[in-house]
């Protein structure tokens, strides 16, 4: 959902002050710098893409499509171009696969090196698919292994992008992680002035993830 980011930031002061003893939040020599409201404000993207790569997948919303273009390579093996605002990954599946993949590997890892054996047994397939993000000279992209051959075509690919305050100071955040977002951005800014309550505010966010 699109949610207003000075609404949003409102939010967050409500639940600071909720939270909250009476003891001034900044003393008065601070306030001819950066005030709280502006820090809140600062700390919403930071609080939304971490509580968006944190959170199990069904409190993630639809998410954006991509996919439109594949580059094949030897042994039904090939990669998509990520959207450059790419940040986590929902589903993907190509159409001759027999499940989706939700959860994707990295370059780092040692199964990444086994999808390049010469022994096919060893490889992703469509009984069993594997799917890596790597970064190559074009950029960011997603390698799939495998299909049984150049003919399968994408079938589904949704992806949660980088968050960010659009031109009409919106914000896109998943409905089930607001809150948790709202929280997660309290406990930022009231790190970033050395307010202990940060930590418990941090607490509450996690918790309403599980």
């Amino acid at each position: 959902m699109i949610v207003q980011a000075e609404d949003m930031a409102k939010a967050v002061r409500v639940a600071i002050d909720m939270n909250h003893n009476s003891t001034p939040l900044l003393a008065d020599d601070d306030l001819d710098t950066v005030s709280l409201d502006d820090i809140i404000y600062a700390k919403l993207v930071d609080a939304v893409r971490m509580v968006e790569m944190e959170a199990p997948l069904n409190l993630l919303e639809q998410g954006h499509q991509f996919g439109e273009a594949v580059t094949w390579g030897e042994d039904g093996k090939g990669w998509i171009l990520l959207p450059n605002d790419f940040m986590r990954l929902v589903v993907f599946k190509m159409s001759d696969w027999r499940y989706a993949i939700s959860e994707a590997i990295t370059q780092d890892d040692p199964i990444y090196t086994r999808q390049f054996s010469k022994w096919k047994g060893i490889c992703g397939n469509p009984e069993r698919p594997v799917v890596a993000i790597v970064n190559r000279a074009e950029g960011q992209v997603l390698e799939f292994f495998s299909c049984n051959n150049n003919n399968a075509t994408v079938d589904q690919a949704v992806y949660i992008p980088l968050p960010k305050i659009d031109a009409d100071g919106g914000i896109d955040v998943s409905e089930k992680c607001y809150r948790a977002a709202v929280y997660r951005a309290a406990g930022l800014a009231l790190a970033s002035i050395g307010d202990q309550l940060s930590t418990t505010m941090v607490e509450l966010s996690k918790s309403l993830l599980d």
